[in-house]
């Protein structure tokens, strides 16, 4: 049988009829678009994530782009992001006039490095082009960025601090999710993700009843919420009175059915996924580099990702041996023509090397040990031949 790199359907039987009947609720309540579920959904959101308020919305991108949107951000002002993601983490400077200025990572986590950050904002500021504003860290492959350190210099420059969680929804340090300290922590139901859709969807967890009102009335076109109408007569319905400029991000409500019965079974896949990588990182000491988590950190696994310096030559070694694999990512974003103009103080030569070094295994709840042990297998062999 083939290893997937990803196992959907495992998943799908696992939930069975339950989910097939919450899917069926919703086509036949024909409350499609913002039905009850979306309320539910954001509620277990919150309190799965720590976050007392929580946005559901039409995909991860849209969810970085609205705190943007409701902090006012644009024209002449930098936010500060790695280059060594899914060009998402970048895209949604230039939707709002804004510059994204990119700093790189950390060699062992790949994630944004604190100290390279601060060297860049420095430079920014001496530099008096573009005022900061904003740092958007990146909870890469399903581990959280050094949080901590990056809110104390977020504090310090006085910048909001957005966790792009779109693959580390889940993903602690010492216990707490990334909005303890983060204004902002935001994921993506891509399918693949960790806690996927069936279909695309995004989410932004925030601390504060003002932003996430703000929020709210951005994701549907700048309608106006209960602070707009407070004062004023205005006898319809709300989205008819467009206080702002905003977009059209509702989630569909099948997805916010679907990821409800993902949720009840996501706390013990994240535990899966751990016992996965801890399988792995046994297997393959010695061999390759296998990942290395922050210090109190508990990673969610949305990829596992060896480094290696024949990166090329252990991928097409393991297609020969029927093993699938991805690369993620083989260009970074500042590599990228379009991205190219964008400011990078200071260079970024680990981003630069790990583009040629990282190569991402399988990785699933329910990879199986006689499958892993084919992988296991097969990555040694390339080192013995």
């Amino acid at each position: 049988m083939p290893i997937p790199f990803i196992d959907l359907q495992a998943q799908r039987q696992r939930l069975g009829q339950p989910l097939e009947d919450a899917i069926l609720k919703v086509v036949r309540s024909g409350a499609w678009i913002m039905g009850p579920e979306i309320a539910e959904l954001e509620k277990a959101l919150g309190d799965f994530g720590q976050a007392p308020f929580v946005l559901s919305c039409g995909s991860g991108t849209e969810a970085l782009q609205l705190p943007l949107m409701a902090w006012g951000i644009g024209p002449g002002d930098a936010v500060f992001c790695p280059s060594f993601s899914f060009a998402a983490t970048a895209e949604v400077m230039p939707l709002v006039g804004a510059s994204p200025v990119f700093v790189d990572v950390r060699p062992d986590t790949f994630t944004l490095d604190p100290e390279r950050l601060e060297a860049a904002i420095q430079a920014v500021k001496a530099e008096g082009v573009l005022t900061p504003r904003a740092i958007m860290a990146v909870c890469l492959f399903g581990q959280p960025a050094d949080y901590p350190a990056l809110a104390e210099i977020a504090r310090r420059h006085g910048l909001k601090l957005i966790a792009d969680s779109a693959q580390g929804f889940g993903c602690t340090l010492d216990g707490h999710h990334p909005i303890h300290w983060a204004d902002v922590a935001t994921t993506s139901f891509f399918p693949a993700k960790p806690l996927g859709a069936y279909g695309d969807g995004g989410a932004v967890l925030s601390k504060d009843a003002r932003l996430h009102d703000l929020l709210v009335s951005l994701r549907v076109h700048g309608q106006a919420v209960k602070s707009d109408i407070e004062g004023r007569t205005f006898e319809h319905d709300p989205k008819y009175l467009n206080m702002r400029v905003g977009m059209n991000s509702r989630m569909d409500t099948l997805q916010a059915a679907i990821l409800l019965q993902k949720l009840t079974i996501f706390a013990d896949e994240i535990e899966a996924r751990n016992r996965v990588a801890d399988r792995y990182a046994a297997g393959l000491a010695g061999v390759v580099e296998t990942p290395v988590v922050i210090p109190g950190g508990r990673s969610v696994w949305a990829q596992y990702t060896v480094k290696c310096a024949d990166r090329d030559g252990l991928a097409a070694h393991l297609k020969a041996a029927e093993v699938p694999t991805a690369v993620y990512y083989p260009i970074p974003i500042h590599q990228q023509a379009v991205y190219s103009g964008y400011p990078a103080p200071g260079g970024l030569p680990v981003t630069d090397a790990l583009a040629g070094q990282v190569l991402s295994l399988p990785m699933h709840p329910y990879l199986q040990s006689d499958a892993q042990d084919q992988v296991i297998a097969a990555v040694r062999g390339f080192f013995r031949a």
